[in-house]
């Protein structure tokens, strides 16, 4: 083999870890927080997450320098009581949705270093289990200007 045949023969070996490193694509879409009223400790967010990639990709958790804690939490109906709950991780398959909405998924916004004003944004990462973090921005929005479950399909 002369040199111009092993470098080709090294491209391509080079390359084959790439072409197999399949990953998750996290696309979050329609992020937003319902504007809380004053003095309130507590906010919600919701958007709608889907994997644009090509391979499962988990969410592990959340934060933002807006708040000083972030979860992801579920509504669930125990006894018919309507209970939340801490999910550890949300897992999309490649082109699965998840919905983080009002009486389902949501993100749940605590010790907020400031109160958010109606219009402005927040700025919040998700944080994968392979360590990467996608900032997404959350639209704050009047209680009035909020979409409902119904006007979404």
């Amino acid at each position: 083999m002369n040199i111009v045949q092993r470098c080709a023969a090294f491209a391509l070996i080079a390359l084959v870890p790439l072409a197999a490193g399949a990953a998750g694509t996290l696309v979050v879409a329609d992020a937003w927080i319902p504007e809380a009223p004053p003095g309130m400790a507590m906010h919600a967010g919701y958007a709608t997450l889907s994997n644009a990639g090509d391979a499962p990709l988990t969410i592990q958790g959340a934060a933002s320098a807006q708040y000083g804690d972030v979860s992801i939490h579920e509504t669930v109906v125990v006894d018919g009581v309507s209970k939340m709950r801490a999910l550890d991780e949300i897992t999309l398959a490649p082109g699965a949705e998840v919905k983080l909405a009002p009486g389902g998924r949501h993100l749940m916004l605590m010790q907020p270093v400031s109160a958010p004003a109606t219009g402005s944004e927040v700025g919040i990462d998700f944080i994968l289990a392979d360590g990467r973090r996608i900032t997404a921005s959350f639209a704050v929005r009047a209680r009035d200007d909020a979409p409902h479950a119904h006007d979404h399909h």
